[in-house]
């Protein structure tokens, strides 16, 4: 049990502030012949002390009423310190409930802070909160990983630098009520948003005075642009080839229907003009569905080595049909990347196989994996870890300068003639594109002619001692791959 103590100075201030009143009162008596002069100087210290010594035990009891009342705000037990005394018992019952009621009160409005935080980052949109200096106060996970990382304390601007999201923010707070807008972000991928700006009443000082709720429609925009596109690129590929087929159908249905020999012809070319027709509705499928996950970067740790070994055992019968040699070179402890192996497998297989094709026949195809500290690209920078970088090269025919820069668009081909006789669809290169557009890295490209092609692929490395989704949200949001 705890000692009740009694600061001395505020004791002694109470006595004689006390003991004064009744000192005049003795004095008067006495001088007034009520009570001899002996008397009154001996009741007035009687009472004087009694008041002292009450004093002292009043002070002594709220001194443990008051730690007590401490103690049951921290969560302690009353039993710890002082018991309540004779004078301060029932309102130290009083207090405390009073105390205790507090406690639960704020241990309740904790709970339920802490439920409302894992229900906002539960939440598959991004929301802000922002105050009235534009100053963003809280965010739940969706936000945080969208902006790269911790952004309690930025500016908006400084964090969604887009002009009509500003404005709406600054019309919004000026009191003109909530708004819907519709944003695209450019980097690192462009991503399309829609937007509520909507103003929250009775804000406190620096507190929240604004909710920015955000509703990723990239998914969406891409949808409708990939079936525009889709009509549009199909209906253009594919007239020739459809167009001869009907051509040599009608042949065969007429003139050649008893010819052997023509028919034989015709069937070949027709196989041929059907197997492109097919790579190249395949090819426009895969890079849809590319397109349509661009935006969401892939999680995974990826192995290198075992994924180039794959793609080489892959392509070796076309390389031996060309008698091309190709030459992995990839230490077995390189750092594996954040990505996706199927698509980075649909790169590399894209990358050799083109070296095969269009390189030198009887020549030699090297692909080359290793670890850089420092890489850079047109619009992007390797991060603080640096890169990984394959090199895939042939000693081909290379390719002018002036072609380099739209060798990634569909259906761009150097050479149109020679692309069709070797089977190509013109979406290669574009797939190459946008898979690594969504891994976050980067594609360059360096031609000589007459001395051969170099594709360099850029990807982020896989962190060794931290979660890979961590470190994929952690990367500047400026990487973006050259278009």
């Amino acid at each position: 049990m705890a000692t009740r103590v009694v600061p001395l100075r505020r004791w002694g201030r109470l006595s004689v502030a006390a003991s004064l009143p009744l000192g005049i009162a003795f004095l008067v008596l006495a001088v007034l012949g009520y009570m001899p002069p002996v008397v009154a100087a001996l009741a007035w210290a009687g009472l004087s002390l009694l008041t002292a010594g009450v004093t002292g035990l009043i002070l002594g009891e709220l001194g443990a009423l008051a730690r007590r009342v401490e103690a049951t705000a921290q969560g302690e037990t009353p039993s710890q310190i002082a018991p309540a005394g004779f004078f301060t018992g029932e309102l130290a019952a009083s207090v405390e409930r009073l105390a205790r009621l507090g406690a639960e009160g704020r241990a309740q409005l904790a709970t339920e802070r802490a439920e409302l935080e894992r229900v906002l980052d539960a939440l598959p949109e991004p929301l802000l909160l922002l105050d009235s200096d534009r100053k963003i106060v809280r965010s739940n996970r969706a936000a945080r990983s969208l902006l790269d990382g911790e952004v309690t304390g930025r500016h908006i601007a400084a964090s969604l630098r887009n002009p009509q999201l500003i404005e709406a923010v600054e019309q919004t707070l000026d009191g003109a009520g909530g708004r819907d807008i519709e944003f695209t972000l450019p980097a690192p991928v462009e991503r399309t948003f829609a937007a509520r700006v909507e103003p929250l009443p009775e804000s406190r000082e620096g507190g929240a005075a604004l909710l920015l709720a955000l509703v990723d429609f990239t998914a969406v925009r891409r949808t409708d642009q990939m079936r525009a596109d889709f009509v549009a690129n199909a209906s253009h590929e594919i007239r020739t080839p459809l167009a001869t087929l009907m051509g040599f159908i009608e042949t065969l249905q007429g003139s050649a229907r008893d010819d052997t020999a023509a028919r034989e012809r015709f069937l070949t070319i027709m196989d041929q003009h059907g197997k492109r027709m097919a790579r190249l509705v395949e090819d426009l499928l895969s890079l849809s569905r590319i397109e349509m996950n661009e935006h969401t970067p892939p999680t995974e740790a990826v192995p290198l080595p075992p994924l180039l070994a794959n793609v080489h055992n892959t392509l070796a019968w076309r390389a031996e049909k060309r008698g091309v040699t190709i030459v992995i070179d990839a230490e077995d402890d390189l750092s594996p990347v954040i990505g996706d192996g199927d698509e980075l497998t649909q790169v590399f297989l894209n990358l050799v196989d083109n070296a095969i094709k269009y390189g030198d026949a009887d020549g030699t195809v090297s692909v080359t994996a290793h670890r850089v500290a420092e890489a850079q690209a047109a619009g992007w920078m390797a991060g603080r870890d640096g890169a990984v970088s394959v090199t895939v090269a042939d000693r081909g025919a290379g390719i002018p300068r002036e072609h380099l820069p739209r060798l990634t668009e569909r259906f761009y081909r150097v050479d149109k003639a020679r692309s069709r006789e070797l089977g190509g669809t013109g979406l290669g290169l574009a797939i190459v594109k946008h898979i690594v557009n969504r891994h976050r890295g980067a594609l360059a490209i360096d031609s000589t002619p007459g001395e051969g092609s170099t594709f360099t692929v850029h990807l982020q490395p896989a962190p060794v001692a931290e979660d890979a989704v961590s470190a994929a949200a952690a990367q500047p949001a400026g990487n973006a791959a050259p278009g």
